[in-house]
């Protein structure tokens, strides 16, 4: 796992020193909310947690249209876990640190389409039997420790900085080894370039 977050650190590296105008790379802040669940073959579709993430971004400006915007951050993912007969409510959390590489498409003055790969690295997975308060967490270890996965999204930059998104981001990695079963989430947020 060490090798692959180096591999990716130096691919981010890469990406924003072939920017045409190093000059012109802001970098930002972007959190929010995550609705996350699963989706697959083996598995019914859960509900889903409703989260957060949080973390930092930089834009490098590749021409008057397109940029690429490396990201690093933390996103608490996973799925209820509700109405089984004789089972609690619970939620089946797996938090990871993302690393998408995106490419942005300015299509009107503000407005973007962006999309691109997104390296998942888990960091914690656990059954939370009281989602609501600081006890019930059972520790579990069943899901793999990387996930590639593709996002897109849709979002308008202000002239001050400040950014409202949506995104949608899909794991192509099976989530439990020969198991039809990958992370989908959903995420609206701000941020802000500096």
């Amino acid at each position: 796992m060490k090798k692959n977050v180096l591999i990716i650190a130096a691919l981010m590296v890469g990406s924003i020193c072939l920017a045409q105008n190093t000059n012109n790379v802001q970098l930002g802040v972007r959190g929010g909310a995550n609705f996350a669940t699963v989706a697959g073959d083996d598995f019914d579709s859960p509900d889903s947690r409703t989260s957060f993430y949080l973390g930092l971004l930089a834009e490098a400006p590749l021409s008057d249209h397109v940029s690429l915007q490396p990201e690093v951050y933390y996103s608490a993912q996973g799925f209820d876990i509700t109405d089984e007969p004789d089972t609690p409510d619970a939620q089946f959390q797996v938090d990871y640190i993302q690393v998408p590489v995106l490419l942005k498409f300015y299509i009107a003055d503000g407005l973007n389409i962006q999309a691109g790969p997104q390296f998942g690295f888990k960091v914690n997975e656990e059954i939370d039997f009281d989602p609501t308060e600081d006890g019930g967490d059972f520790d579990t270890d069943s899901i793999n420790g990387f996930d590639l996965q593709g996002a897109a999204g849709l979002e308008y930059k202000f002239p001050s900085g400040f950014f409202i998104q949506g995104r949608y981001s899909y794991g192509f990695s099976e989530m439990i080894e020969d198991v039809d079963l990958h992370n989908s989430v959903w995420s609206a947020g701000l941020g802000f370039m500096f």
